[in-house]
């Protein structure tokens, strides 16, 4: 299990950086890690509840869990997801496709990354 020997909160590109011993980087978006929480709110105990309107969140705040996750805060209230080393390393390594297959739940579902324009939807 890899487990990051750098971690890094960039509050400016609202990204959580990542760094493992074998010298991988990574850096995950804020809106990518609220999107793909694995708190009960968005898994939805074995039914994802997609999450939408989230283009602009940030990561307010980060802390260790014991010595086997992160939790992190966001800037929207979010706060109870805990992520894992092995769940934080499967979001890195496979943030292009994860990132597309949310992307393409979003459009099936007529949502948008954008809250004003998800409001917009929903009132018409």
């Amino acid at each position: 299990m890899p487990i990051p020997t750098r971690i890094k909160l960039n509050k400016s590109s609202k990204t959580l950086e990542l760094g493992y011993a074998d010298g991988q980087v990574f850096a995950l978006p804020a809106e990518f890690l609220r999107v793909h929480s694995p708190s009960a709110e968005v898994q939805g105990h074995g039914n994802p509840v997609l999450q939408w309107g989230k283009q602009h969140v940030a990561l307010s705040h980060i802390e260790p869990a014991g010595n086997y996750a992160l939790k992190l805060t966001f800037d929207d209230g979010h706060d109870s997801g805990i992520f894992t080393w092995p769940y934080l390393y499967q979001l890195a390594t496979e943030q292009s496709a994860l990132w597309q297959s949310y992307l393409d739940a979003l459009s099936a579902a007529g949502k948008s990354r954008d809250p004003s324009e998800s409001v917009v939807r929903l009132m018409l």
